[in-house]
């Protein structure tokens, strides 16, 4: 997730795009909002992107649409329905639209110094069908946040290891008033994500080595059933509903000092810091007698571009300008995300500036962190059902097996429809 060459000057050489071509043509860009207030969303970002680049090429205007994370996918997927496709999308995936021919290949419009800049690990896994449609944008690995001024009042010295100690953990907190021991988002926003680190953390996952789907496998259902009997069902996640809490109240209520633990990104901590929380970060803890997390969870959003309006030139012009080594860091910087470049992130990586060394427990375990199966065409079907259905797994008369199931006969009916990468 990693991964951009400064080569602008380059591209003509070097690309199958080269010039932007003709003139007077506007280029129509959704993406999705990453910040936390208006002060820093990414229509901002975008809107001074796009500026720099059109004050270099006068007969392309950009035009970009922000939606929150709620919304961006199925705008996307509308607009897509009405025969009115962005020319460019920034959104949770890809594969479908590659399934119907409705995505430009990255290689028809990067340069090649461009291209080749991603890690094999992201390239690979924007394939559909052994070709690179899916164009990384923004990376992020996963660790257990914990406040450490709530810890200590809990008479709490070291973080969790096993999902034992969270748990104990969790009651500590609980007895000391703390509004959510453990902050548990299965809520709409991004469920699929926390569902993907608990099962990871339990050894399993959505897929199995051969890419099949195992949502209802043993060892996910005992995760679940964990969950619901062990932490929920004691009141150790607060007074929202798992399902009805999302991320971004889960994080904001961190940096606000109400959550003792929760699984977070590079973003929350920034959100934390501007709030003065004092925090640490440790690898997810595993199941019983299994110190930690077998992986660590890993996530890509994907940059995809529709065949629909043409401007092929001039897509792939924009897409290198996006992808240097200069806007790579500047987005990463900006929204606590990890570089899609390998040179952008050799240069965090080397860098002395506070916020990038704070990035290198991420970045570090980013190449061997376990992705969404994105590749596959029925994910995006999936994901959704996931967000929709998974919290209700742990209520008090939600049933794990039920529920998980269900997500795997609806799964392997949404697989069995259409063609897997």
């Amino acid at each position: 997730m990693i991964a951009v060459v400064s080569t602008l000057g380059m591209t003509a050489v070097l690309g199958g795009c080269g010039t932007t071509g003709s003139s007077d043509v506007t280029l129509r860009l959704v993406a999705a909002d990453y910040g936390d207030s208006a002060a820093n969303s990414s229509q901002k970002y975008w809107d001074e992107l796009a500026k720099a680049y059109e004050a270099q090429h006068s007969g392309v205007k950009i035009d970009v649409t922000v939606y929150s994370w709620n919304d961006v996918d199925r705008k996307v997927k509308d607009m897509v329905a009405a025969g009115k496709a962005p020319d460019l999308a920034q959104i949770g995936s890809y594969a479908d639209y590659a399934a119907a021919g409705k995505l430009y290949e990255a290689g028809d419009l990067l340069s090649i110094p461009v291209q080749a800049d991603f890690p094999s690990q992201l390239a690979e896994a924007g394939q559909w069908n052994h070709a690179q449609y899916g164009i990384p944008f923004a990376a992020s690995t996963r660790v257990l946040f914990y406040n450490k001024t709530l810890f200590a009042k809990a008479g709490i010295t070291t973080a969790p290891t096993t999902w034992k100690d969270l748990a104990a953990d969790a009651e500590a907190l609980k007895a000391q008033g703390v509004t959510y021991p453990y902050a548990l988002p299965l809520g709409p926003e991004e469920a699929q994500a926390e569902t993907m680190q608990w099962l990871l953390s339990g050894g399993s996952g959505y897929t199995d080595d051969t890419g099949t789907y195992t949502i209802n496998s043993t060892q996910n259902i005992d995760t679940f059933t964990w969950l619901r009997d062990e932490l929920v069902g004691k009141g150790l996640t607060g007074p929202t509903a798992p399902g009805k809490l999302n991320r971004a109240t889960a994080f904001a209520a961190f940096a606000n000092g109400q959550v003792g633990m929760v699984n977070g990104h590079p973003t929350l901590m920034k959100q934390a810091e501007a709030k003065g929380v004092k925090f640490g970060m440790v690898a997810m803890p595993g199941r019983a007698g299994q110190t930690t997390s077998t992986a660590s969870m890993g996530v890509t959003d994907w940059m995809a571009a529709f065949k629909q309006n043409g401007h092929a030139d001039q897509v792939g012009d924009f897409l290198d300008y996006v992808y240097s080594e200069k806007n790579v860091l500047s987005f990463s910087r900006e929204y606590g995300l990890l570089p899609v470049t390998t040179s952008a992130s050799q240069t965090m990586t080397d860098s002395t500036r506070a916020g990038d060394e704070q990035l290198r427990p991420f970045l570090d375990q980013l190449p061997t962190s376990a992705l969404y199966p994105a590749g596959k065409t029925s994910w995006a079907a999936v994901s959704a059902d996931i967000k929709k259905r998974i919290g209700t797994a742990v209520t008090s008369t939600g049933s794990p097996t039920t529920i998980l199931t269900r997500l795997q006969a609806e799964a392997a009916a949404a697989d069995s429809r259409t063609t897997t990468g």
